[in-house]
């Protein structure tokens, strides 16, 4: 599984941390994130990871930043991307059974190494429900296409 990871400059520490945990269990990786402390801005990483894997270049994307939450708002706005910012391995598990998470964002501030890795391996390991979930998945993706749900 080719798995595409993306951080900024708060989070390049983690970002090394899982890409290592990564390659060690057996995934590639390709980097997409910044190596540098310099400040730069998170959306164009959440960007690059995003079109890596609703191009099909990657399987699943991994993103990091501060808190998590600026790097994974900016992928969802990429057409296609279904990223949820997780804390823990139940949202985490969760997030893929039931909503079909194609990117996973953390936060280097709020969480440590370890639950990162934890988050990750739930992340790769758990798949899509399907069945009721899938019905309410092509209904976040018909609203990702501009359309509404709402009746007239």
């Amino acid at each position: 599984m080719r798995i595409a990871i993306g951080n900024d400059h708060g989070a390049v520490d983690m970002k090394n941390h899982v890409m290592g945990w990564l390659k060690d269990n057996g995934y590639e990786v390709v980097n997409f994130g910044t190596d540098s402390t310099e400040s730069t801005d998170y959306p164009i990483y959440a960007e690059k990871v995003a079109r890596a894997v609703v191009s099909g270049e990657c399987d699943k994307g991994v993103l990091i930043c501060g808190t998590g939450i600026g790097i994974s708002i900016s992928a969802n706005k990429i057409h296609g991307v279904r990223c949820a910012l997780c804390s823990e391995p139940v949202s985490t598990a969760l997030s893929r059974q039931h909503n079909d998470a194609n990117i996973v964002a953390m936060g280097a501030r709020t969480i440590g190494p370890v639950m990162a890795e934890e988050i990750v391996r739930t992340f790769l390991t758990t798949e899509f429900e399907g069945g009721r979930h899938a019905r309410r998945v092509e209904k976040i993706m018909r609203l990702d296409r501009g359309e509404t749900l709402l009746e007239s």
